[in-house]
């Protein structure tokens, strides 16, 4: 049997939705990819050890299980709306699904399944390119954080100058909401956030936007 490229796993996989046996892999190849970026971006919020923190768009749960690293006695939750990113989340959890420090949970970011002000931290990675409604799903994140909480977008590319030829065709062919610094700045403000920071890395093209409630 011939083996699948990276490009054909991630088109059967769909990253819009991972789906299938090729969705499994692609989350546990962005497991792995997606590392060094999250670490850097996590950088930018103090997170306490008995904060309870929220991933929307939880994947194959790898920034869930780098959180848990972080803090001690704190109450972690991922929701996804795939049912693959679901399950493989959850085992890659499994002893502190077990314990009751973290529940991951089957939803979408359009309507989480949570009170208002429930969270003093929320992270989304990689996930903010494929939100449905992004201006009305920025508002549905402030809802559920708490006042002076913070929110942390992480994402590997942003529109500016200079994006690779084969970033443009990925964008163009999975149709990425990738918006500019500024128009993130815009979109922040107008949900309600009341302090935006724009955080760039040199040399690459990741992008943290930090809102705080």
């Amino acid at each position: 049997m011939k083996e699948q490229t990276q490009a054909e796993i991630t088109k059967k996989g769909n990253p819009r939705k991972p789906q299938g046996d090729a969705g499994r892999l692609m989350l546990c190849r962005m497991n792995q990819s997606h590392a060094p970026m999250t670490d850097w971006a996590l950088g930018f919020a103090d997170f306490r050890q008995d904060d309870t923190v929220l991933d929307i768009g939880c994947g194959g749960g790898a920034a869930l299980r780098r959180l848990s690293e972080k803090m001690a006695h704190g109450v972690l939750y991922g929701v996804d709306y795939s049912d693959v990113s679901v399950a493989l989340a959850k085992e890659n959890n499994a002893e502190d699904i077990k314990s009751g420090k973290m529940h991951i949970l089957e939803a979408s970011v359009e309507s989480l399944p949570f009170a208002d002000a429930a969270f003093d931290k929320i992270i989304t990675v990689e996930s903010f390119y494929f939100w449905p409604s992004p201006a009305e799903n920025l508002r549905e994140v402030l809802r559920v954080l708490k006042p002076n909480g913070v929110f942390l977008l992480i994402a590997e590319i942003y529109r500016k100058n200079g994006l690779s030829k084969e970033t443009l065709q990925t964008v163009e062919q999975y149709q990425l909401c990738n918006p500019t610094t500024d128009e993130f700045e815009t979109m922040f403000r107008n949900a309600g956030f009341a302090e935006v920071r724009i955080h760039k890395k040199d040399g690459t093209d990741w992008i943290c936007v930090q809102g705080v409630k």
